[in-house]
């Protein structure tokens, strides 16, 4: 990966960006493509950018991922100056407490410590359970209710601490790679395609949507407002490389194998096929899954918007979804970027894609 852009990658991911409060990292998303091309933004978020194609009667494709990642948000402030918060997303509470978090304040950041009761004093009994979010707390370590309500006001949103940190090899880690591990992958296709000089014969929209973790929002909405003819969703997926995944519910996908091309009632088959053969002919190494329901990703509203719209989801192999600690190969973002381009420069004509 080129030095530029694992900067930009590593400047996206330290941005906050819980649903709803995406606009840090939707600001440096922006920056990034305003060079190379169009950009506009909607009413609730989202970052579009275009690059217009050749010819007539050109098609109409959107990338889409999205840029908001699971998080909390400041519900009530005790006598004391503790915290009490709710999640934004899907939070387990089994990985959140003795964990510092950054409450994103008018006032700038505040860092906090979800705070944890001494082993020593926790009957065993009681080590057993979890403790439900509700009953869990931000320490800031104010004296009063006063002295917190300086720092921090309900309904401001609250973010682990962790950001992009090298592990072995081309692997990472950080929080937040779901999904902006897809919205660093659209950036980089956008970047591609304009630095490459050669036009597409479609016209091309990359979008940075909002909201998804709460509920598929800025995907249903963009699509609304763009009305492609074919739409790319570009997410992460369970990698099962691990001791404790199950490969015969969730398929042997693995780091550093590529990206996955999943196959089930919300992909187009006839797009499945022209990104499985691009990935065959130009020897991009990818993995494949079945998804028998809906996927639960953007590519779901994306679908159904309209009339309807060809879709495909290319996925990216993630360790420990929903957790601070997340982990990806650096190589399976190129091989999502190259596949998604070369895709591209093959799509000529909308009715291709219609099931017959």
């Amino acid at each position: 990966m080129r030095e530029e852009s694992l900067s930009f990658f590593e400047e996206l991911l330290a941005a906050p960006s819980p649903s709803g409060y995406e606009q840090p990292a939707q600001r440096v998303f922006r920056d990034y493509i305003a060079p190379f091309t169009e950009v506009s933004s909607d009413m609730l978020g989202n970052v579009i950018g275009f690059i217009a194609g050749k010819g007539d009667n050109r098609p109409k494709v959107m990338l889409v991922a999205h840029s908001d990642e699971i998080g909390f948000m400041v519900r009530f402030i005790d006598e004391n100056g503790f915290i009490y918060f709710g999640a934004v997303g899907g939070v387990d509470p089994q990985v959140t407490q003795g964990r510092r978090v950054a409450i994103h304040s008018g006032k700038g950041v505040v860092t906090g410590v979800i705070g944890r009761k001494p082993i020593h004093l926790i009957e065993a009994k009681e080590r057993e359970t979890v403790p439900k979010l509700e009953a869990q707390y931000i320490d800031l370590g104010a004296s009063s209710k006063e002295e917190a309500e300086k720092l921090v006001r309900i309904g401001d949103p609250v973010t682990f601490t962790e950001s992009l940190e090298r592990l072995s090899g081309d692997r990472v880690t950080s929080r937040g790679f779901d999904d902006k591990a897809g919205s660093f992958v659209v950036a980089e296709v956008l970047r591609q395609i304009a630095a490459s000089g050669q036009k597409l014969q479609i016209d091309l929209y990359g979008v940075s949507s909002v909201q998804e973790e709460v509920g598929l929002r800025g995907g249903k909405t963009s699509a609304y407002s763009i009305n492609p003819d074919v739409g790319i969703c570009v997410e992460v997926d369970f990698s099962t490389d691990t001791p404790d995944m199950d490969k015969k519910s969730a398929g042997d996908v693995r780091l550093g194998k590529g990206p996955i091309l999943p196959r089930g009632a919300n992909i187009n088959p006839a797009l499945f096929e022209l990104l499985a053969a691009t990935a065959g002919e130009e020897k991009i190494s990818v993995q494949f899954t079945g998804l028998p329901r809906a996927t639960g990703t953007d590519a779901n509203v994306m679908q159904i918007s309209r009339s309807g719209v060809a879709t495909a989801l290319v996925k990216i192999p993630l360790r420990y979804m929903h957790t601070p600690v997340e982990v990806l190969s650096l190589s399976d973002l190129d091989n999502a970027v190259q596949l998604i381009v070369k895709a591209l420069y093959r799509i000529t004509d909308r009715n291709f894609f219609i099931p017959c």
